[in-house]
């Protein structure tokens, strides 16, 4: 890796924009801003049709912006991802099922001049079990695997993910990234799109959120949180038989935001904990009472909320070509 003092990922006033309906331009990305270092761990999350495909086609070089300016490792996306710099790891694709995985692997670490050993690419992507059976009956979790494996390959400075984590079960996941914060010690930047909130929240060091095509919030997992109405969450164990009097007192105390009820528990979302707190430990004979932040999830729906009616699921996003597949599972 060549951790050089460039940043990993510059992105100013990033606009991509495609055709709509009649004489109307739809943009996908709308004036994104973002300096990414090297060695960060980034989440990149937003709801569907938030810009985030089309935002990693751009750094990934595989669609040019209609405008702004993109610099990848100080160099333009394209030259960065030939010179091996860049490895991106896709949901899906890119993979020949006839082969097996040790040939997989063979086969395009013969197409750089250079490559991280196979040995260690297989070890490290945990993949010493399967190297001998074909692609094709290899599980989604275990294909994942082997496209994380390629994009080791040329030892990037800068991985790419796209739902990295699919199909992997518990253990699998965690060893994943057990790996991913070893390489961002090493200088390695790691920006990964995900579905799993939970993922986001145990393993990214930052999270960049976008909605509409716009940057709505980037910061630490606790200054996400802490950006929501209700930064906290109460549960506490309630009497029996006395839901609905317990429901009723805690929606009309101040700063309650959300009331519901888990099996014999109530859970409250509230500005104040401390009043609440006191409020069910006493009057409303609360017992268990446990208190924590405010959920990701919770902070996912209230910062995404104002853009959540800008569907661009129809916008035609960039297609791999083969020469760019052949790049890019690397």
């Amino acid at each position: 890796m060549n951790t050089d003092a460039a940043p990993a990922i510059h992105l100013r006033d990033l606009v991509k924009t495609f055709p709509g309906p009649g004489e109307a331009l739809v943009r996908a990305v709308d004036g994104i801003n973002l300096t990414i270092n090297p060695g960060e761990i980034v989440a990149f999350l937003g709801p569907n049709g938030a810009g985030k495909t089309t935002t990693l086609d751009v750094i990934l070089g595989l669609t040019e912006p209609t405008s702004g300016t993109v610099r990848v490792l100080g160099q333009a996306p394209r030259q960065a991802v030939l010179a091996g710099r860049v490895s991106a790891v896709l949901q899906t694709g890119g993979l020949l099922r006839d082969v097996t995985v040790r040939e997989t692997l063979r086969m395009i670490a013969s197409t750089y001049a250079a490559h991280t050993p196979l040995d260690e690419v297989i070890d490290r992507a945990g993949l010493g079990s399967i190297v001998d059976r074909r692609v094709s009956k290899c599980s989604g979790g275990e294909q994942q695997r082997l496209r994380f494996a390629l994009a080791l390959l040329p030892d990037p400075d800068l991985l790419i993910l796209d739902e990295p984590t699919a199909g992997m079960d518990v253990t699998a996941r965690h060893e994943f990234w057990e790996t991913m914060r070893a390489d961002a010690s090493c200088g390695r930047t790691v920006l990964f799109a995900t579905h799993y909130l939970e993922e986001a929240d145990s393993f990214a060091d930052r999270i960049v959120l976008v909605a509409g095509g716009h940057l709505v919030a980037d910061g630490t997992t606790a200054q996400i949180r802490g950006r929501t109405t209700g930064g906290r969450q109460l549960s506490a164990r309630i009497p029996e038989g006395r839901w609905g009097a317990v429901r009723a007192r805690l929606l009309a105390a101040p700063g309650v935001i959300e009331v519901s009820q888990r099996g014999d528990r109530v859970v409250v979302a509230a500005s104040d904990s401390d009043a609440i707190a006191l409020l069910l430990l006493t009057e409303l004979g609360g017992t268990a009472l446990e208190v924590s932040a405010a959920s990701l999830d919770r902070a996912f729906m209230a910062l995404t909320a104002e853009d959540r009616g800008t569907e661009l699921s129809g916008i035609p996003q960039a297609h791999e070509t083969d020469h760019v597949a052949k790049e890019l599972v690397r």
